[in-house]
């Protein structure tokens, strides 16, 4: 749809912030006041000092995201958010993060299926900007980790890109190349659900985003546990194996 004329009343007060956050909110354009929170979020996530923390101290959010496929170039949406805080290898059961989102596209039938979210459940949920900004609430200045991490980063600089002009900027690690490092050859796919069941770990609720992140973060835990157990005290220790993998 093409929008509106430059001169039209409402959307010109909405680019000079004349429209209450409210009803910009509702509508799903992004309220200054959120653009401003992302985007000062996204400064200086690279601390040096975030190296040295360590590892068995280490803040992380563990996450996952559901899409309505795999490409954030060309026109898949999110469509929901899970999130789980880790303090060292402790799992804060109680400090969890899960959202919908509206991503105001089709949900092929297939993504339905495989992660039982319609349009109905959509429909009422919360716009991408409302979803992102609750979820980067909760993410904070924490290093994030994510399996297959690479898909969930593309979309996440998508969302970010379209709400705030912003990249994401936060350090990401990924089981899948921990796994990788850590247990070389013993894996055929280093799937999640291969993971799982390689370390012990009941697969529930899989495609649901805040399940696969809980099974993530104790996957996360399992990998910390034997880092620590190899004298990898720090981030950095963990980043100078990672680049010898």
């Amino acid at each position: 749809m093409k929008e509106p004329a430059q001169g039209s009343g409402f959307w010109s007060a909405l680019r000079r912030g004349g429209v209450p956050s409210a009803i910009a909110s509702v509508m799903g354009a992004p309220t200054a006041q959120q653009m401003a929170f992302i985007r000062s979020l996204t400064r200086e996530q690279r601390r040096s000092e975030v190296l040295r923390t360590p590892l068995d101290r280490l803040e992380t959010v563990v996450f996952d995201l559901e899409t309505t496929g795999f490409s954030a170039q060309h026109g898949d949406e999110i469509l929901s958010f899970g999130a789980i805080r880790v303090v060292g290898d402790m799992i804060m059961e109680k400090e969890q993060f899960y959202t919908l989102v509206n991503p105001r596209t089709v949900i092929p039938e297939h993504i339905t299926e495989l992660t039982g979210i319609t349009r109905e459940m959509t429909d009422q949920a919360p716009p991408l900007m409302n979803g992102l900004h609750d979820f980067m609430s909760f993410v904070g200045g924490r290093v994030l980790v994510a399996h297959a991490s690479a898909h969930d980063k593309a979309f996440l600089n998508a969302a970010l890109w379209k709400t705030s002009k912003v990249q994401l900027t936060h350090r990401v690690l990924d089981t899948m190349m921990l796994a990788k490092w850590l247990e070389p050859q013993q894996h055929q796919t280093y799937s999640l659900d291969e993971l799982l069941a390689y370390q012990s770990i009941p697969i529930e609720g899989r495609h649901h985003a805040l399940e696969d992140a809980k099974m993530t973060a104790k996957l996360w835990v399992a990998y910390v546990q034997e880092m620590l157990k190899r004298n990898v005290t720090n981030l950095a220790d963990v980043y100078a194996h990672l680049s010898h993998a």
